[in-house]
């Protein structure tokens, strides 16, 4: 039996890559070790020993000399909303991209920051990503006081930068789906949130409020779902319908929207001839053609690549301040609207 037999019955070790490749053992140590001072004739033939012997380096021993784990916290607290699959999807390959190692942390029962910062601390993380819009807003914050880098996706840019901040500007959101409505010619309007004290409703109501009031002709009415999902829209909505319902209604969330929608479709209305709907995200499901629903896009690809890349410049330079992108939104035009009347109209 060769040689190279006997070792496809074993893990191949850094030695043996060594005396494929005719180098030290350091040598391979350090071709493996991003920035490390190696040649590249060396460096191509360690990869081509290792490639013929099938070696994968030991990503958990070489965390030992680097001091990272290379281990990225991806924290949540919303898994009941489909959109988050998207989000988590796209996470993770940005990151695998980059050669990190997502871990996936449910926060569904914690809003207690110092449990969760034990929590990651006891994984060795490198960094943090906070996908949520629903945890409170020091949440982030207590991973800096803990010497964690962290990247608060979905967040609320407050005038303190302690944190670095990704996402969208939530109350001119909230203006532009009353702007929307208006120019359909809704006068009777309904804002339905989700959890009353999470960020992004209070924004997006406040945008959407802040339009409607300058228009003597409309009407604004306001509930909340008390979370981001699918039963809790529909339950909000059957109860909004047995009692002197908008025109039309911007739910502050692609699920509610479509839980709104099934409670509406059940009720014997027509959406949108009986009703009209607007969401904010554009989750894929949005665009489903049983769905169909107008709503306003949430930039996720350009909002997770900024996540990633604050989240590496920090890992690169810890005294760096900390930054808030916040990027524009757009309407997307499906059906769940009244069309635009006519120009002149």
């Amino acid at each position: 039996m060769g040689a190279d037999m006997q070792r496809g019955q074993m893990a191949i070790t850094l030695k043996d890559v060594a005396e494929r490749a005719g180098v030290s053992r350091a040598a391979v140590s350090r071709s493996f070790t991003p920035g490390a001072s190696v040649s590249a004739k060396t460096r191509t033939k360690v990869e081509l020993a290792a490639a013929e012997l099938g070696y994968s380096p030991n990503m958990l021993a070489s965390s030992l000399t680097t001091r990272r784990t290379k281990l990225i916290g991806l924290v949540s607290n919303n898994f009941h909303n489909p959109v988050f699959l998207q989000i988590f999807d796209q996470f993770t390959k940005g990151l695998q991209e980059q050669g990190l190692r997502p871990l996936l942390v449910n926060l569904s029962e914690e809003t207690d920051p110092a449990r969760s910062v034990q929590l990651l601390r006891s994984y060795s993380v490198d960094a943090v990503i906070v996908a949520s819009s629903e945890l409170p807003d020091g949440f982030a914050a207590a991973f800096v006081a803990a010497g964690i880098p962290v990247v608060h996706a979905f967040g609320r840019a407050g005038p303190a930068r302690d944190v670095n901040v990704v996402g969208i500007d939530n109350i001119q959101a909230g203006r532009l789906a009353a702007q929307t409505l208006i120019a359909r010619g809704y006068t009777r309007l309904g804002f339905m949130g989700g959890p009353e004290g999470a960020s992004t409703t209070q924004d997006r109501m406040e945008g959407f409020l802040a339009v409607t009031s300058r228009h003597a002709e409309v009407t604004a009415t306001i509930s909340f779902a008390g979370a981001y999902r699918f039963e809790a829209g529909r339950s909000e909505m059957a109860r909004l319908l047995n009692h002197h319902p908008a025109e039309a209604y911007f739910c502050a969330d692609d699920v509610l929207s479509i839980g709104a929608l099934s409670a509406a479709t059940e009720a014997g209305l027509r959406v949108p001839q009986d009703l009209g709907l607007i969401g904010l995200n554009d989750m894929e499901m949005a665009g489903w053609a049983n769905i169909n629903l107008t709503t306003i896009h949430q930039p996720f690809d350009a909002m997770i690549r900024l996540s990633v890349d604050l989240m590496l410049a920090t890992l690169a330079d810890p005294s760096r301040l900390p930054e808030a992108r916040i990027l524009p939104c757009r309407i997307v035009e499906r059906a769940t609207l009244r069309p635009l009347p006519p120009a002149g109209v």
